[in-house]
């Protein structure tokens, strides 16, 4: 049985980057923290409706934003990325792992076989 382990913020994180809007934020925002207006301005979709992937993605911890005045500027939060990458690489690093060691067992088992007779 696999070993599953609870991880709420990863699962909101990868629940908010699985929409191709909410990760065409999050590519823009790794250019730096623009206005609301500013980040809405490539999609072709209301201000309410990029207000709502923007909650998304403060909710999954992947952007914070702070309102100055009548502008609210978004950023990313490189930190809840970082632990995005972290578990990501450890998967990674697991099947490496077990891909060398069935190619070490592959090579051996390769010497041990007779030759076939054509």
């Amino acid at each position: 049985m696999l070993n599953q382990q609870s991880h709420p913020n990863l699962d909101l994180m990868f629940q908010a980057l699985a929409d191709p809007t909410r990760r065409g934020m999050v590519e823009r925002l790794s250019r730096g923290p623009v206005s609301v207006s500013e980040l809405a301005k490539p999609f072709a979709m209301s201000l309410p409706a990029v207000v709502q992937h923007l909650q998304m993605l403060e909710a999954s911890g992947l952007v914070s934003s702070e309102k100055v005045g009548r502008v609210r500027t978004v950023r990313i939060e490189a930190e809840a990325l970082s632990q995005a990458e972290q578990w990501i690489n450890e998967r990674r690093t697991n099947w490496v792992k077990r891909l060398d060691r069935l190619g070490d067992f592959l090579a051996a088992t390769a010497d041990e076989e007779p030759e076939s007779k054509a």
